[in-house]
């Protein structure tokens, strides 16, 4: 059974937005991703900061869960709490092969509750040129996904159906949806339109592909 019956709808959910900043004198790459739930604030809080909730549509978080304290995601990145303002911010560093810096913010909606991500990077040019904003922003858009089905179902996400996801049709169709998406966001934010799309071409086949046929992430 797939997990969306409609994968183009659900990536157009999300509000794709690049930017260009700065942090100690470096250039920054931002990936900003905006996406409305339909439930209240209160709720769409405790699903993106409870330990108990967040595997159900993520992955298990452990550590010291409080401003200063250190976090690690199993299997994937760690780092320092920076900030946490309930019910409406969460700031924390990301680290892994480097530092970066994320940022989540809730805000009332009419139809429910806003949730924006903001993923802030120095990013290698090289590496920009080969997969864009979607090498992040991707992996985004599938835990926002995710995020959405435990929101709408109240159950958890079947774990094994979101690992094979991409290499379904209707996860092949999202990603390439979504990832064309932040092509055009690249593209609104300066980037060469050519450069911007086949980098995102480049993204896709990275998250449509079996791990070990995977491109390496130069």
């Amino acid at each position: 059974m797939p997990l969306l019956d409609d994968p183009v709808a659900v990536a157009g959910l999300t509000i794709r937005e690049v930017r260009t900043g700065s942090r100690d004198g470096a250039t920054t790459r931002v990936v900003v991703a905006r996406r409305t739930y339909r439930t209240d604030q209160a709720d769409l809080w405790d699903a993106v900061t409870n330990p108990e909730r967040i595997p159900r549509w993520f992955l298990p978080v452990a550590g010291d869960l409080r401003v200063g304290g250190r976090y690690q995601v199993e299997g994937n990145a760690g780092g320092v709490v920076e900030r946490c303002d309930a019910p409406t911010s969460l700031a924390v560093t990301w680290e892994m092969e480097g530092v970066s810096w994320l940022e989540v913010s809730l805000s009332p909606a009419p139809d429910g509750t806003t949730l924006e991500l903001a993923h802030e990077a120095v990013v290698p040019p090289e590496f920009w040129r080969q997969f864009g904003p979607g090498a992040v922003g991707l992996g985004w858009d599938l835990a926002l996904m995710g995020l959405g089905l435990h929101i709408d179902t109240r159950t958890p996400v079947d774990g094994e159906a979101a690992a094979s996801f991409g290499l379904s049709p209707e996860g092949l169709e999202f990603v390439r949806h979504a990832g064309r998406a932040w092509a055009e966001a690249a593209i609104a934010d300066g980037d060469d339109p050519e450069a911007a799309q086949a980098a995102a071409e480049g993204a896709i086949a990275f998250y449509t592909t079996l791990p070990e046929e995977a491109p390496p992430a130069e």
